[in-house]
């Protein structure tokens, strides 16, 4: 049997999950050999999680990221590293299925950065490669017989696709170059620092907070789950013994039920399994069940010791007592998490502090505190940990959305600078030091988009210049942006007729070009589909129940002589605002309709204005042409196709319900 000592280990991924339990045992037990942790801290990793080896004299750390071949081939030769566990991945398959370049870039090209470092510097004694499971695809349910080393890779999911590839580049540089490489494919792996986006800490912290359970589909995929010491003391087997050139399968013959994972933890908690577990809508692909032969690597003298009723129950008691470990996770704890994969997403200091401001920290460990005092089982409220940095004070979006995050005690800061000065923006962002950046800043127009006709270079200059420099500087700094952008960008055509209930979606070519106005939103529109950390949000003839404010659309045909008389797509901000604040807490990417499902028009909402505002209105209609005469620049009419946005949430009411309920039951006179 083969015996490898190292004298200097590099880590990557440290400060998450397995790897830090990884680095914090050979830290402990092997004080002759030197750690060195690589993490770029992302939004599942956290220093925190190293506090057991901050003190220890052979523990270094380094923020920094895979990718950079300068840093890593530094790394190698500075720390002389002779052996690597290449633990840093993105690894939650929800998040691959709507980010998937962000899966290839990390899991693939940081995997072939290292390989290449590990090539040129000779150096490298072992490299152990760490895969997955998922590698294998889905294993039959009636198989008895678990998948060994030697079998097909035939991964389902953009995840285990890039960690496939992975190993492929591992295999390679393994037969072409002589690289002793070792690679390990695991069963999932539970315990204490979790991030709570993975099953088992999303559900106990769902249970601390009284909340439902989301299952994905019907609940019965099968799993295999190893406790986290386990899996540390697997990879401390495969270093000290594992052959090169080999793989090992570190697993478990003990299958669960997602079902019976959520029962089991209602017992812990003493809740009622029928009513506190839920079934949501599945995965678009979600294997039903992965099972291994781990048999090889029992050979070399692991075994499994902790029961899963061991396991589960440490498990519990420690999120019960470090409830804030990972500061606001409302987001993961939703059924279907979109993460945004953010550099510094969770940076802790080695004293435990927060990188947020000390007011946040209060807060948070008020509650807390407020919690283990009133619930013996842990259960607390959720908390808002965000922080807002809204463009477009003077606005009317810009200053509603600052009222909202008062009212919700979101807290928040305006930017000062302008959007097309860059040295100025990113002033706003070291001072404030947000979490999610809005932008409701832009040129529509004084006191109409007639405006923008004559006035061009300035429209351009805000419009697309300033929010393609606000959407690059968040890029950036791995900031998401919320960018209001405008549906006014289509007009009625022969494959969306009017009065037909087909609408634009958000994939569809703009084909409005009737302002100038327009053409620039349109223009930035398809500029930022390059950037992955822009939530675009197309806003339509905005409607509050603000009726005295004269860019309502109401207030603004109420006063008018004569009004055209065409159905369109309308967007009532007292409902859709705070939904855009839930879209950035959520971490939302992309283009969105922003309006209300269905369309509503003129005359209808004119004939409600009557009926709830004034009696004795009037108006008078006119024709598209007869408009013209009267205006610079054309108008956009059409339907939006508001699906999606009715997807993500169900709650959303029909433009019609919403005047309803918004704007004229709250101002009803009549």
């Amino acid at each position: 049997m083969t015996s490898y000592t190292p004298k200097n280990i590099l880590i990557t991924g440290a400060a998450g999950f397995i790897a830090s339990h990884v680095a914090n045992r050979l830290v402990r037990s092997y004080p002759d050999y030197k750690i060195v942790v690589l993490d770029k801290l992302d939004y599942c990793s956290n220093l925190k999680n190293l506090n057991p080896s901050r003190s220890a004299p052979n523990f270094k750390f380094v923020k920094g990221d895979i990718g950079s071949a300068d840093l890593v081939n530094y790394l190698l030769i500075t720390e002389s590293i002779d052996t690597i566990m290449h633990f840093a991945a993105q690894t939650h398959v929800d998040n691959s299925f709507g980010n998937s370049f962000e899966f290839t870039k990390n899991n693939i090209y940081g995997t072939h950065v290292l390989l290449e470092a590990c090539k040129v510097t000779g150096q490298i004694r072992r490299f152990i490669h760490v895969s997955t499971d998922e590698v294998y695809g889905e294993t039959d349910e009636d198989a008895v017989v678990g998948n060994h080393e030697a079998s097909q890779l035939l991964p389902t999911n953009p995840y285990s696709a890039t960690k496939a590839g992975a190993e492929m580049l591992v295999m390679a540089y393994g037969r072409s170059y002589g690289l002793p490489v070792i690679t390990t494919r695991g069963n999932n792996v539970y315990g204490p620092n979790q991030f709570p986006e993975k099953l088992i800490p999303k559900f106990i912290l769902l249970a601390m907070r009284g909340m439902q359970l989301p299952i994905h589909g019907d609940g019965a995929n099968v799993r295999s789950y190893l406790y986290c010491e386990d899996v540390a003391e697997a990879f401390e087997v495969v270093l000290h013994k594992g052959e090169v050139g080999h793989v090992y399968n570190i697993g478990t013959k003990k299958e669960r039920r997602v079902t019976d994972v959520a029962q089991d933890i209602c017992k812990l908690f003493s809740m009622d399994p029928q009513s506190n577990i839920k079934y949501v809508e599945n995965r678009p692909f979600n294997d039903q069940r992965y099972f291994l032969d781990d048999q090889k690597l029992k050979n070399l003298g692991w075994a499994e010791r902790t029961t899963w009723e061991e396991g589960l129950k440490k498990t519990m008691d420690w999120y019960t007592s470090n409830p804030d470990w990972w500061g606001d996770v409302s987001g993961a704890l939703l059924p279907h998490p979109r993460m945004l994969m953010m550099p510094g997403g969770n940076e802790k200091h080695f004293d435990g502090s927060d990188t947020r401001d000390s007011e946040s920290r209060f807060v948070n460990k008020s509650i807390a505190s407020q919690a283990s005092a009133t619930n013996p089982k842990g259960i607390i409220p959720q908390k808002a940990a965000v922080k807002f940095l809204i463009y477009g004070r003077t606005g009317w979006i810009g200053g509603l959305l600052g009222k909202l995050c008062e009212k919700d005690g979101i807290q928040y800061e305006y930017g000062r600078g302008r959007l097309e000065n860059r040295s100025q923006l990113l002033s706003d962002l070291q001072l404030v030091k947000p979490t999610h950046v809005f932008n409701a800043a832009g040129v529509t127009g004084r006191p109409n988009v007639d405006w923008c006709e004559s006035h061009k270079t300035e429209t351009i200059r805000t419009n697309v210049v300033g929010t393609l420099n606000l959407a690059d500087i968040c890029r950036e700094q791995g900031l998401l942006m919320i960018n209001f952008a405008t549906g006014c960008i289509f007009e009625y055509d022969a494959a969306h007729p009017e009065g037909s209930s087909i609408g634009f979606k958000e994939e569809d070519t703009p084909n409005f070009h009737g302002s100038f106005y327009s053409k620039t939103k349109a223009m930035v529109e398809e500029l930022l589909k390059e950037y992955d950390n822009v939530c675009t949000l197309r806003v339509r003839m905005p409607i509050s129940s603000d009726l005295s404010n004269p860019r309502n659309f109401i207030t603004k045909i109420s006063r008018y002589n004569k009004v055209v008389n065409i159905p369109n797509s309308m967007t009532v901000l007292d409902e859709l605002l705070p939904i855009s604040i839930e879209m950035a807490k959520r971490n939302l990417r992309g283009i969105w309709n922003f309006t209300n499902p269905g369309v509503v028009s003129h005359n209808e909402i004119l004939e409600m204005y009557k009926n709830y505002i004034d009696p004795s209105f009037k108006w008078a209609n006119f024709t598209l042409e007869e408009q013209a005469k009267v205006i610079v620049a054309a108008r956009s009419n059409n339907e939006m196709d508001g699906s999606k946005l009715k997807t993500e949430f169900p709650e959303l009411l029909s433009i019609k319900e919403s005047l309803i309920k918004y704007v004229f039951e709250p101002n009803k006179k009549t």
